[in-house]
């Protein structure tokens, strides 16, 4: 049973990913990253939003792992950090495997009360 008291839990990880990843402007930032490690100025180029604005959305990023950055000299760098990804993706792919056996379960119910109605 899921406890509703969270005020003394911590959110899962899970729940920070989904989180980070509702904003189109930090799933594109994840999809740019998915092809190469890249500066903050070249990921902000295609937003339209003052630098610090767009330096929110990497922290959200970073704050839940899909990201991490290095520093040399005065450039920060992004990169990609898949792990958290593949949570997501087993979460996502755990559901699918329960509907899809539910649905299942639905249709073949639901054929056996045609067979019975004959």
């Amino acid at each position: 049973m899921i406890s509703l008291d969270t005020a003394s839990q911590s959110p899962p990880p899970i729940d920070g990913i989904f989180r980070a990843l509702a904003d189109p402007t930090r799933r594109c930032v994840v999809e740019r990253l998915n092809r190469s490690p890249a500066s903050v100025s070249e990921l902000a180029e295609p937003f339209e939003m003052a630098l610090p604005s767009f330096v929110e959305h990497l922290k959200v990023l970073e704050g839940c792992g899909l990201v991490q950055s290095q520093k040399t000299g005065r450039v920060r760098t992004y990169s990609l950090s898949p792990e958290p990804l593949k949570l997501a993706e087993n979460w996502l792919a755990e559901q699918r495997a329960l509907w899809e056996r539910r649905l299942d379960q639905f249709d073949a119910y639901v054929m056996s009360l045609k067979e019975s109605e004959k």
